[in-house]
Formats: C-alpha cells, sequence, structure tokens
C-alpha cells in the first residue's frame, strides 16, 4: 500500500497516479471521505471510552448517584454502536485503499498503453546465418529434447518433458548464474560500469517454498489476477506464481538492522502459472508454459539505496546476457504498463532468430516502501528510528526462455547447438550439444 499520509495530504499526486497507470477501480473521493470518517469515529470512540473510564473510577468509590449509572449505561451502549459501524467502514477503506496503485518514479515515461514503452538500449550483433534458421521448437524435435505430446496426456496442454542434454544445459545455466551473483568482484565490475551507490555485497542462494498462503500472498500484492494461480483445494494455500513471492513475503513482521543491508537473495523455483487469456497464444515450444523454472534476485534495502538497487539489478540482467554473447534490447516501461505495485519496471527483451523479433526474458521490478507496508518487513536504523524497507526484484533468467535464446541464437546447421563459451567448464568442457 501507499503511505496514507501522501493519500492524506497530496491526493493530487494520487490521483495522478490512478490516471496515469490508467487505474479506473479506484474512487479516489470515496477513499478519501472513507478515511475521513473512519478518524472521525475513531476520536468519537476515543472521546467515550475516556468518559467511560472516568465514570468507573468515579463509581468505584462508592454508591454511583443514578444519573452516572444512566450516562454509563449509554455510553456503553454507545461504544457497541459506534465500534461495528468503525469495522464497517475500516473494512470497506481498506477494500479500496488496498487498490491504490503506487506511485511511479518521475523517471517512468508516461504512457497510456503499452506501445508507449521506451527502448532504451540495445546490445549485441544480431547474427547473420548461411542455412536456414530453425526456431527452438523444431531444433528440440529433431533432438529428441522437448516432448510435449507425452507431457500432455499426463499432465495437460501447456507441459513439457524437457531431456538429454538441454536438461544439463539449464543446470549449468543455473550454476552458472548463483556464481556470478555470489562473486563480489563482478559486482563491483556492474556497480562501477553504472556509476552506483550500493554495496557490492554477494546473493545468498535459496530454495523456497513452491506454496504460499493468502495472507502472504495477498500482502505481497501479488495474488491477483486469480484466474492465473493455482489454488490448493482445501487448504489456504496457493502455487507460487514466481520465486519473488515466497522470498519477499519471507520477513514477513521482522525488522532488520541497519548494518545487514541490503538482504540480497538469490532463489531457484520451479513456478506455476495459469497463463489466463493465453489460449492459441505460442503454443509451440516452451515460451509460455503453466510450469516453469526460474531464478529470481530479491533484496531488502533502505530507501536511499534502493533506486540504485534496482539498476543494480537491472546491470546484472546486461551482464548475464553479454557473457551470454545474445543479443538483446532494454525496455523502459511506460506507466500504463508497470503494474500496480511497481514504481517503475524494465525489461529485457532477448534476439530470437526462429521468431525475427525481440522477446521477452526478464523483468525488473523496484517496489519502494509498497509492499513492506503490509508486510511490515522494517529497519532499525543505528540512530534507533525503525523505518519500512524498499524491495526490488528482478528475473535473473526464466529457464525455459533462456533456453530458446541460447538454442535459437547458437544453432548450428545440423541443428546441434554450440554451448556459450561461459557455460562450457559447468557443461564437462562441451563446446557443442
Amino acid at each position: 500500500m501507499i503511505d496514507i499520509k501522501i493519500l492524506r495530504n497530496n491526493p493530487e499526486l494520487v490521483q495522478k497516479a490512478l490516471d496515469n497507470k490508467v487505474t479506473k477501480w479506484v474512487d479516489l473521493e470515496e477513499v478519501l471521505r472513507l478515511d475521513r470518517e473512519r478518524v472521525r469515529l475513531q476520536q468519537e470512540l476515543d472521546t467515550l471510552r475516556a468518559r467511560r473510564n472516568e465514570l468507573s473510577a468515579s463509581m468505584g468509590k462508592g454508591k454511583p448517584e443514578p444519573a452516572l449509572l444512566e450516562e454509563a449505561k449509554s455510553i456503553k451502549e454507545q461504544i457497541q454502536t459506534d465500534e461495528k459501524v468503525f469495522a464497517e467502514v475500516e473494512e470497506a477503506f481498506y477494500a479500496l485503499y488496498k487498490k491504490i496503485p503506487n506511485i511511479p518514479t518521475e523517471d517512468t515515461p508516461i504512457g497510456l498503453t503499452e506501445d508507449e514503452n521506451v527502448v532504451v538500449k540495445q546490445w549485441g550483433t544480431i547474427r547473420a546465418f548461411d542455412f536456414p534458421i530453425r526456431n527452438h521448437a523444431e531444433i528440440a524435435e529433431m533432438r529428441g529434447w522437448i516432448d510435449k505430446e507425452r507431457a500432455t496426456n499426463v499432465a495437460g496442454a501447456r507441459f513439457a518433458y524437457l531431456k538429454g542434454d538441454l536438461v544439463k544445459l539449464q543446470f549449468a545455466l543455473i550454476q552458472w548464474v548463483m556464481d556470478t551473483v555470489g562473486d563480489s568482484a563482478v559486482l563491483d565490475q556492474i556497480i562501477a560500469e553504472h556509476g552506483l551507490n550500493v554495496s557490492n555485497k554477494p546473493f545468498t542462494p535459496v530454495l523456497p517454498p513452491y506454496m504460499i498462503k493468502t495472507a502472504p500472498y495477498d500482502a505481497m500484492d501479488r495474488l491477483e489476477p486469480r484466474e492465473d494461480r493455482y489454488k490448493i483445494e482445501g487448504q489456504d494455500l496457493w502455487l507460487q506464481g514466481s520465486a519473488e513471492h515466497v522470498l519477499g513475503s519471507m520477513h514477513a513482521g521482522e525488522i532488520f538492522g541497519e548494518a545487514e543491508m541490503p538482504v540480497r537473495y538469490i532463489g531457484y523455483a520451479t513456478s506455476f502459472r495459469g497463463e489466463a487469456g493465453t489460449y492459441g497464444k505460442d503454443m509451440e515450444g516452451i515460451i509460455r508454459m503453466h510450469q516453469f523454472d526460474k531464478l529470481e534476485m530479491e533484496s531488502f534495502s533502505v530507501a536511499e539505496h534502493a533506486h540504485d538497487e534496482h539498476l543494480l539489478f537491472s546491470g546484472i540482467q546486461e551482464y548475464l546476457m553479454q557473457q551470454l554473447e545474445i543479443p538483446y534490447q532494454k525496455l523502459q516501461k511506460c506507466t500504463f504498463d508497470i503494474g500496480k505495485p511497481n514504481a517503475k519496471w524494465s525489461d529485457i527483451e532477448a534476439w530470437l532468430p526462429g521468431q525475427q523479433k525481440y522477446r521477452e526474458t526478464h523483468t525488473a521490478d523496484y517496489m519502494s516502501d509498497y509492499q513492506a507496508r503490509r508486510l511490515q518487513t522494517r529497519v532499525r536504523r543505528t540512530s534507533g528510528d525503525v523505518e519500512l524497507i524498499h524491495t526490488n526484484d528482478a528475473t535473473a533468467f526464466a529457464c525455459g526462455r533462456a533456453l530458446v535464446a541460447i538454442m535459437e541464437n547458437y544453432q548450428n546447421a545440423d541443428a546441434t547447438i554450440a554451448v556459450p563459451k561461459v557455460l562450457r567448464n559447468y557443461m564437462g568442457g562441451k563446446e557443442r550439444i
């Protein structure tokens, strides 16, 4: 949620965020009205309770006068009535308050459609092939690496068995990424290149739970759209849709010491999404699956370093793509497309020769203190002050899409795949598969 002080003191800024994010489901005037009514009722209840306590103290000293007894009875009834009304108003207020999106950063492009996202960088030379280009699905079929037919029999559409050297390539990718983000020297290099004011503290590897309760999922503001989530029948559990859902909620209700900041995780998880509304899209190959493996970065930091932390995450994404020597473009997403909880969002899109276009492989999300407010994840400063932390999350690699990019960019005429140089040591020295 946004800071309630911003809601009360700067509603114009909130309305601007609603307009720029094209958020039509929030009536700001109604939110403000409910907040005023909630405050009024709370003050009235405080006054009544104070008078009730005075009467109790007075009547405890001797036989109370009938007038005092009558007043005490009246106050008790009024408190009961006001508490019920207050609960109803508060519930209505928070239902709307939670729907208010995060305030975009000043450098987020303003746009009312996804067409207004801005390409801010392109890197790499698109390879010129001297043979007919195959897409990843064709290559995988020739090599027996992907079996969707048997997976459909077992689990349904949008599932696949990955086999053989493609599996080994995925685990090589995972180990390389873990080693890379765990290396302070590499982080120093990225920090210097981008001129950032952040620590070179390495990322801690995490294998998180694959399931999450409703309350933390909702507090992360990642439960919606529910039709895209998988609910465990009869239990208060959902399959997580990305590792950051269970990493970002990991420290709910906790207070870090300032000396611990930043806290950085690299999480690996098999994730699950319903892909609602994508019928007929990307049915070939493994671009858009119900189940996918993903390496996700998550961090908790103090406010003054949080935006640079976001830029570090984006820099790491670029470094990984450059080390793999896969052409890409970086996209700065506009206000319409950054999502409700985001203050800022950028994408990396890899060039896919088989589709002759760039496709998204990475996202980087800066949430400011929006998630931490409901999660109550805080930091105690050296001064003793306690304040909310800021969160960032970003894709290190969605493994399936990374494999697609490698297969298509490193394909040979005989449908073998050259192994990227940085992965060869993790593949037992193999130069092609």
